[in-house]
C-alpha cells in the first residue's frame, strides 16, 4: 500500500477538529520559490525533489516515499488544537511522539510534533507543524517511511515548515480547474465557491450566501447517474428540482426536453417566493445527460431584470464542456 494511503496525524487531527493571509518571512527571493498546489491557499518552499502533488493538496517524492499535505483550518482551530492535541490524543491515533516542541514563527510560535507509526508496510516518521497564519490555521505534515537511509533529514524538513505562508486568494481559473467541465464564458458573473470535483456557484452580486430575492446566483454541478430513457427525464428533473434553497409557493411554469451542447436535456422553468419578504423568484434547471452521469444547471434571482439573467445563464450553459 502506498504511503500516501495511509492514515496520516494531519488527516486525523483535522477530522477531529474541524469543529488569507501574509508571509512573515522577509526578502522577495525566499517569496518567490515559494510553491502553491492547485486549489490550496497554503504554500512553502518545497525540499529539493519534492513536487506539487496531483492527488492531494500537497507534495510529493513518490520515487522517495515521502509527501507533505497541507491542511487549512479556520484561525480559532490554532487555540483548540493546542490545547486538545496532548501526547495522549496522538497516541490514541496509533503514534508514538518522539518529540514535542514550540518554534517560533513570526510573531507568535507554532506546534512542531514529530511522531512514528508502526505499519503494515513498516515505521513511518511523521513530523507535524501548526502554525498561525493571518485569518486561518495551517497544519502541515510531512511523511516518510523511516528506512535508512531517510531521503530527507530533521533539519530539511524544519526548513520547508518555516516558509509556510497563505495566500489571500486562489485565482478562479484555477479554482475552475478542480471541476470536471469547462466553462467557456462566465457572462460577468462572479464565482463564488468551488467543491473540488463536484461544482461551481457564482452569482451577480456582493453577497456569497444564495439568496435569491436579492441577487442572481448560478450553481452548475456534476453527478453520477441520470435516465437513460427520454420519458424518464421529466419526473426526473422535477425530482432534482425539489432540492432548491429554501423558497416559497415554488410551482413549475414549464418543463420539456431540449438539445444541449448536442447532447439530450431538458430544461424546467418554476416561479417561488422569498420565504423572508415574500418577493418573486424566477428559476431555471437546466440537465444535460451524459454517459453515467449529467450536468445541472440551475439559475435563480428576482423576477426583476430576469430576461437579461436569464440570457446570462444561457451564455454560461452553452459554453460548458466536459473536461
Amino acid at each position: 500500500m502506498k504511503l500516501r494511503r495511509m492514515s496520516s496525524l494531519a488527516a486525523a487531527c483535522a477530522l477531529a477538529l474541524v469543529l488569507a493571509a501574509v508571509p512573515w518571512l522577509p526578502g522577495d527571493a525566499r517569496a518567490a520559490e515559494t510553491v502553491f498546489p492547485v486549489g490550496s491557499r497554503i504554500g512553502l518552499v518545497p525540499p529539493a525533489g519534492m513536487q506539487a502533488a496531483k492527488g492531494f493538496p500537497g507534495f510529493e517524492n513518490d520515487g522517495r516515499n515521502a509527501f507533505i499535505r497541507l491542511i487549512a483550518m479556520p484561525a480559532q482551530a490554532f487555540g483548540e488544537i493546542e490545547r486538545t492535541m496532548t501526547n495522549e490524543a496522538i497516541r490514541k491515533q496509533g503514534m508514538a511522539v518522539e518529540k514535542r516542541e514550540q518554534v517560533k514563527f513570526g510573531n507568535g510560535h507554532a506546534i512542531l510534533v514529530v511522531a512514528n507509526q508502526n505499519t503494515p508496510n513498516g515505521r513511518i516518521k511523521k513530523w507535524l507543524m501548526i502554525a498561525p497564519l493571518e485569518g486561518m490555521t495551517a497544519m502541515a505534515s510531512f511523511e516518510m517511511l523511516a528506512k535508512p537511509p531517510l531521503p530527507y533529514g530533521d533539519a530539511e524538513i524544519r526548513t520547508a515548515f518555516t516558509t509556510l505562508v497563505a495566500r489571500d486568494k486562489i485565482p478562479d481559473a484555477e479554482q475552475l480547474s478542480l471541476v470536471p467541465f469547462k466553462i467557456g464564458d462566465t457572462a460577468g458573473l462572479r464565482l463564488v465557491r468551488v467543491v473540488p470535483g463536484v461544482a461551481a456557484q457564482f452569482t451577480d452580486g456582493p453577497k456569497d450566501s444564495i439568496e435569491a430575492g436579492e441577487q442572481p446566483h448560478l450553481v452548475i454541478a456534476a453527478a453520477p447517474g441520470g435516465p437513460r430513457q427520454q420519458n424518464d427525464r421529466d419526473q426526473f428533473a422535477r425530482n432534482v428540482l425539489s432540492g432548491l434553497p429554501p423558497l416559497k409557493d415554488v410551482r413549475v411554469v414549464s418543463s420539456e426536453s431540449m438539445r444541449i451542447g448536442g447532447q439530450p436535456g431538458h430544461e424546467v422553468r418554476a416561479q417561488g417566493k422569498d420565504p423572508q419578504n415574500g418577493s418573486e423568484i424566477e428559476i431555471v434547471q437546466w440537465l444535460r445527460f451524459g454517459s453515467g452521469a449529467y450536468l445541472r444547471i440551475l439559475g435563480l434571482g428576482p423576477k426583476e431584470n430576469w430576461t437579461a439573467t436569464f440570457m446570462r445563464f444561457r451564455a454560461v450553459r452553452d459554453g460548458l464542456e466536459p473536461r
